[in-house]
Protein backbone atom coordinates (compact mmCIF):
# COMPACT_ATOMS: atom_id res chain seq x y z
CA UNK A 1 0.00 0.00 0.00
CA UNK A 2 1.24 3.37 -1.00
CA UNK A 3 0.73 6.05 1.68
CA UNK A 4 -0.80 9.70 0.55
CA UNK A 5 0.53 13.10 2.20
CA UNK A 6 -2.82 15.00 3.78
CA UNK A 7 -3.12 18.36 5.63
CA UNK A 8 -5.75 18.65 7.91
CA UNK A 9 -6.59 21.83 10.51
CA UNK A 10 -7.39 21.41 13.66
CA UNK A 11 -8.45 23.66 16.79
CA UNK A 12 -5.80 24.26 18.95
CA UNK A 13 -7.80 22.75 21.43
CA UNK A 14 -8.44 19.49 19.63
CA UNK A 15 -4.62 19.50 18.01
CA UNK A 16 -3.75 19.72 22.12
CA UNK A 17 -5.78 16.82 23.07
CA UNK A 18 -4.79 14.90 20.41
CA UNK A 19 -1.39 14.89 21.20
CA UNK A 20 -1.93 14.28 24.93
CA UNK A 21 -4.46 10.66 23.28
CA UNK A 22 -1.02 9.93 21.46
CA UNK A 23 1.16 10.41 24.38
CA UNK A 24 -0.53 8.80 26.63
CA UNK A 25 -0.86 5.58 24.32
CA UNK A 26 2.93 6.30 23.46
CA UNK A 27 1.87 6.54 19.76
CA UNK A 28 2.70 8.55 17.06
CA UNK A 29 0.07 11.61 16.66
CA UNK A 30 -0.42 10.10 12.82
CA UNK A 31 -1.02 6.87 13.93
CA UNK A 32 -3.75 7.82 16.29
CA UNK A 33 -5.75 9.83 13.82
CA UNK A 34 -4.98 6.56 11.29
CA UNK A 35 -7.05 4.31 13.72
CA UNK A 36 -10.14 7.27 14.08
CA UNK A 37 -10.53 7.78 10.81
CA UNK A 38 -10.58 3.76 10.10
CA UNK A 39 -12.99 3.49 12.57
CA UNK A 40 -14.97 6.77 11.16
CA UNK A 41 -15.28 4.91 7.52
CA UNK A 42 -16.23 1.23 9.22
CA UNK A 43 -19.21 3.23 10.89
CA UNK A 44 -20.10 5.61 8.39
CA UNK A 45 -20.30 2.87 5.51
CA UNK A 46 -22.41 0.41 7.46
CA UNK A 47 -24.96 3.32 7.87
CA UNK A 48 -28.11 2.49 5.90
CA UNK A 49 -28.49 6.42 4.80
CA UNK A 50 -25.06 6.53 3.07
CA UNK A 51 -25.54 2.99 1.67
CA UNK A 52 -28.60 4.60 0.17
CA UNK A 53 -26.74 7.51 -1.05
CA UNK A 54 -23.91 5.45 -2.38
CA UNK A 55 -25.95 2.98 -4.44
CA UNK A 56 -27.99 6.79 -5.87
CA UNK A 57 -24.65 7.93 -6.78
CA UNK A 58 -23.84 4.88 -8.55
CA UNK A 59 -26.88 4.96 -10.77
CA UNK A 60 -26.32 8.53 -11.28
CA UNK A 61 -22.66 7.41 -12.64
CA UNK A 62 -24.01 4.49 -14.29
CA UNK A 63 -26.22 6.65 -16.29
CA UNK A 64 -23.98 9.66 -17.60
CA UNK A 65 -21.45 6.57 -19.05
CA UNK A 66 -24.48 5.39 -20.85
CA UNK A 67 -25.28 8.55 -22.64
Amino acid sequence: MTNKAMTIRLPSEQADLLETVASVSNQPVSEVIRAAIETHIGTVTKDEKFQHSLRARIAQAESLLRE
